[in-house]
């Protein structure tokens, strides 16, 4: 597969849409529902509306994983951590049967999960972002391919 042109994003936006979408109406429902109820109070409508709030906190920090390559290496941003990796640091680019998302193989002999290629509802596109990132990996870093 030929390298795509940096800078390129990789991010499995079928769930990112699914889970602002669910955060969104989630939130709506909980807020509507605590503003219509006449028997709730003003200290319980804001602990609802509070609820409603941290769930979709919580569903927009699982949308959040990306992996964003440019010249100067890959951008790693998982739920709560983001790690910036020079190009030579990537020994492989990993996505075997079975696993959630890819993990690369670093040269300190770590191996870093990248949620921003991930399977789940969307494989052939998982699959089409590993072999891209993996092709970048080869061209620009010190990578072997590991299918």
């Amino acid at each position: 597969m030929p390298a795509p042109a940096l800078p390129v994003t990789f991010r499995p936006l079928r769930t990112k849409i699914v889970l602002l979408t669910v955060g969104s109406v989630m939130f709506v429902v909980i807020t509507a529902g605590a503003l219509l109820l006449d028997h709730v109070k003003a200290p319980e409508r804001l602990s609802f509306i509070f609820t409603a709030l941290l769930f979709f906190g919580v569903l927009a920090i699982l949308s959040r994983p990306k992996v964003v390559a440019d010249e100067d290496g890959v951008t790693v941003v998982n739920l709560t951590r983001t790690r910036k990796l020079a190009w030579a640091e990537i020994l492989r680019v990993n996505l075997r049967q079975g696993d959630p998302w890819v993990f690369l193989d670093l040269s300190d002999g770590s191996s870093l999960p990248a949620l921003g290629i991930q399977p789940g509802i969307a494989k052939a596109h998982a699959l089409r972002d590993a072999r891209a990132l993996r092709a970048l990996a080869e061209i620009h870093g010190t990578g072997t391919d590991n299918t």
